[in-house]
């Protein structure tokens, strides 16, 4: 689902807003055993960013967030919040978050519960706002332990954002919505940066990061592998999509496979679909092997298709 296809500025800083780093990563580490989780990782991000993280599994997203929101100790390097340790920066009320892991109080009601939140929080919105942001008014009476997948992912979202927070964290935020509440999330989600909240978030629907965010980071092994909008991470996978069609009798797998410069191939009945990395040479090929492709097609990689190229080739490079 593609909310919006604006391009997305970080809005400026309002008064008494952060002006410096948000989160500083310098040359952080972190193992499990002989698990190297994150490699050497240095990062920066500012107010009113809106930050996708992206990565395969293992990439070391989610030991990212856990060192970032203090939950585990670094080996080595620094994360700084606000120039201030994470659980400082917690303890301030300057940081929400909304994880994957660590279940829901059970046996209370969601209004409960999230007044319980906002009367911990050292800069509290009111329950009913908090209750109407999340798009949960409807549910404040039901208990907690009663509510399916896509309502909890709801009601996390209310506890991450039920106090005035200049950090927002999301691991997977959207999983088990449904179309309209995902659109009504990130509608808010954009508000919240408007304001000059920056919001951190993990996830695997790469179009949301693509309609979503400003800026898009890949981890691979622990290490960043990209940085940059997602224009630009598009632009570093360095391939191109090409698709055409065959009659029956033009199809010749190998000539096809063999054409100069792909770094993948797939063919669906009379339908060809390519990606290389210098288009013009492998359409040249096409002709030059006599064939007469129709509804030839030349584009640049989705940020799907990017996320993928960059990550096979940092597995190839490494192996």
């Amino acid at each position: 689902m593609k909310t919006t296809t604006a391009t997305h500025t970080a809005a400026a800083p309002g008064p008494g807003a952060t002006t410096g780093s948000v989160v500083s990563f310098q040359n952080v580490t972190k193992s499990y055993g002989a698990v190297r989780a994150v490699d050497g990782l240095s990062l920066d991000l500012h107010p009113g960013e809106t930050v996708a993280l992206l990565g395969p599994n293992g990439a070391g997203k989610s030991s990212t967030l856990d060192l970032l929101l203090g939950l585990r100790p670094a080996d080595s390097g620094s994360v700084r919040l606000f120039g201030t340790t994470p659980r400082e920066a917690i303890a301030a009320g300057r940081v929400g978050a909304m994880l994957q892991t660590g279940g829901l109080m059970e046996e209370v009601t969601v209004r409960e519960i999230v007044a319980l939140t906002c009367a911990l929080h050292p800069r509290p919105y009111p329950v009913e706002e908090v209750l109407s942001r999340a798009g949960i008014s409807d549910i404040a009476g039901r208990l907690v332990n009663k509510l399916s997948g896509g309502q909890e992912q709801r009601v996390r979202f209310a506890l991450a954002t039920a106090g005035d927070n200049e950090l927002i964290v999301l691991d997977e935020p959207t999983t088990g919505m449904d179309v309209t509440s995902r659109q009504a999330f990130w509608a808010t989600m954009r508000e919240q940066a408007a304001r000059g909240r920056t919001v951190l978030f993990a996830t695997h629907y790469l179009e949301e990061a693509d309609a979503i965010a400003d800026r898009v980071l890949v981890l691979s092994k622990g290490r960043l592998l990209a940085d940059g909008t997602a224009a630009e991470i598009k632009a570093k996978a360095g391939a191109r999509r090409i698709a055409f069609d065959l009659a029956d009798g033009q199809v010749d797998e190998r000539a096809l496979r063999a054409l100069p410069h792909l770094t993948s191939y797939e063919r669906h009945g009379e339908t060809v679909k390519l990606q290389s990395r210098d288009a013009d040479a492998t359409v040249h090929a096409v002709y030059a092997l006599g064939l007469y492709p129709r509804n030839l097609e030349v584009a640049g990689l989705g940020l799907e298709q990017a996320f993928i190229a960059l990550t096979e080739a940092e597995e190839a490079n490494a192996s």
